[in-house]
């Protein structure tokens, strides 16, 4: 089968979305089929050899972040370029009430379409005003996969329809395989952090309030912070007297990051809302990290209601500080818990993911006669 694939983010910031993106992508080349990729991307950006690039992105607030989005006449052309040239059996756009390119797409193409809907943002009069604006251009969507529940409860809140519930997938032997960092975790005990810094609802603050209170008893243990932000910024946020304590890596490389998770002892989710399903933390699970995550309804299936990680109450940092405690003292339940993670993430490995994706492909293709076509 020949795919047509729209990533609506801007390739060469990471998120989770573009990550999906790129693994279903492999994953897909990887069970036989030919897949490109559009995405937002200046065109001397390093991409693989699948994507294309469909110009430069702007930074635009949505869903509680900012994210760097391709909307213009430029964005529009390559769209319509690409999929006049892809022959595509099919296309799969991914976030299309976003601004970006998986809208655009959407406009121009005729044929076969497969959506995927990431955002978790129940109850927003913004996207059930832009679905009534761009009802036009998402009525042509064939087929709909929702990555959680509560990404298939928004969708169907504000667009309708239903959706096949697909969950996002991990590339289990990249993270199991892993060596940890030079030096770590080392003595004393290791928190760890991966994720914007800067972006208040993956809950940082909350973790470094956590550490404070652990640090003033626990004199050898560190907080390992990996990911994007203004690191001064981050380290003036905790006392001097732990501040030499807390290491920050600042973003890091797909093999680091991997590397990254072997790292700690325990691993930490604060994340205060807006998540839909939780990729790092199957990351984290894949690399056999125990972890600590708040109390999310989408981390909650993630981790089987606390059997395969410990849960706490979101954004209450005296609760992360006594669940990470815990798990600190308790070698023996940090053993089980990675164990119990190790089981559960088995479902999310990438090639059983792709081949249940296929399966909505398969679903939609012979419902339309011919290719995806450019709409004149």
């Amino acid at each position: 089968m020949r795919i047509g694939m729209v990533c609506p983010y801007t390739w060469d910031v990471p998120g989770g979305v573009q990550e999906h993106v790129k693994d279903l992508a492999e994953a897909l080349i990887g069970l036989g089929h030919e897949v490109s990729v559009i995405s937002p991307a200046d065109d001397d950006t390093p991409l693989p050899g699948y994507v294309v690039p469909a110009g430069r992105a702007v930074p635009v607030p949505y869903n509680g972040s900012v994210a760097r989005l391709a909307f213009g006449p430029l964005s529009a052309a390559r769209v319509r370029r690409w999929v006049k040239e892809g022959g595509f059996d099919v296309l799969h756009v991914h976030e299309p009430a976003a601004p970006s390119l998986s809208l655009l797409a959407c406009w121009v193409a005729d044929g076969p379409i497969v959506a995927t809907a990431h955002t978790a943002n129940p109850r927003s009069r913004v996207m059930h005003a832009a679905y009534l604006a761009l009802q036009t251009a998402l009525e042509k969507i064939s087929g709909w996969i929702a990555v959680s529940e509560a990404a298939r409860t928004t969708l169907v809140e504000h667009m309708g329809g239903d959706a096949v519930l697909i969950p996002n997938g991990v590339t289990v032997s990249r993270y199991e395989k892993a060596s940890p960092l030079p030096g770590w975790p080392g003595e004393g005990g290791v928190l760890g952090f991966l994720g914007r810094m800067e972006e208040p609802r993956k809950g940082l603050d909350v973790l470094l309030r956590a550490f404070e209170l652990l640090a003033a008893r626990r004199p050898g243990l560190r907080l390992l912070v990996a990911g994007p932000g203004d690191l001064d910024e981050v380290r003036a946020k905790v006392p001097e007297a732990v501040r030499d304590r807390l290491i920050l890596l600042g973003q890091v490389t797909q093999e680091d990051k991997a590397r990254f998770y072997h790292s700690v002892d325990v691993f930490c989710a604060p994340n205060t809302g807006g998540e839909s399903f939780g990729v790092v933390l199957i990351e984290a699970m894949a690399a056999g990290a125990p972890i600590v995550a708040s109390d999310l309804d989408a981390f909650q299936l993630v981790l089987r209601d606390g059997r395969a990680g410990e849960l706490f109450p979101a954004g209450d940092p005296a609760a992360l500080a006594a669940a990470a405690s815990r798990l600190l003292d308790d070698p023996s339940l940090r053993t089980r818990l990675s164990s119990a993670a190790a089981d559960a993430v088995r479902a999310y490995d990438w090639p059983m993911v792709a081949r249940d994706v296929v399966k909505v492909y398969e679903a939609v293709v012979p419902s339309v006669v011919g290719k995806v076509t450019v709409n004149l």
